[in-house]
């Protein structure tokens, strides 16, 4: 089976930055966007809530699949990364 890798818009970027911010050693902490924050994040933000990987539309946690989703990209960029 074939896997369509989605392409690399800055859209698709802008949200694999904010989930590569959240800690992951705790479910205590999440993320308020403001609304002067960048229109790049904000939007961001709420694509990654349409798709049900944060529990709010500005922030907050990451769900369940969120969390997935975050530890995967986290272990790709540390391997990629070098660290």
């Amino acid at each position: 089976m074939l896997t369509v890798i989605p392409s690399l818009t800055p859209e698709f970027v802008a949200e694999l930055n904010f989930l590569a911010h959240y800690d992951l050693d705790t479910m205590q902490e999440g993320f308020k966007v403001h609304k002067d924050a960048d229109p790049e994040v904000i939007a961001s933000t709420q694509r990654l809530f349409d798709k049900k990987l944060i529990t709010l539309p500005d922030g907050g946690y990451l769900t369940a699949l969120g969390r997935e989703v975050a530890e995967q990209l986290q272990s790709v960029l540390t391997i990629i990364g070098g660290k």
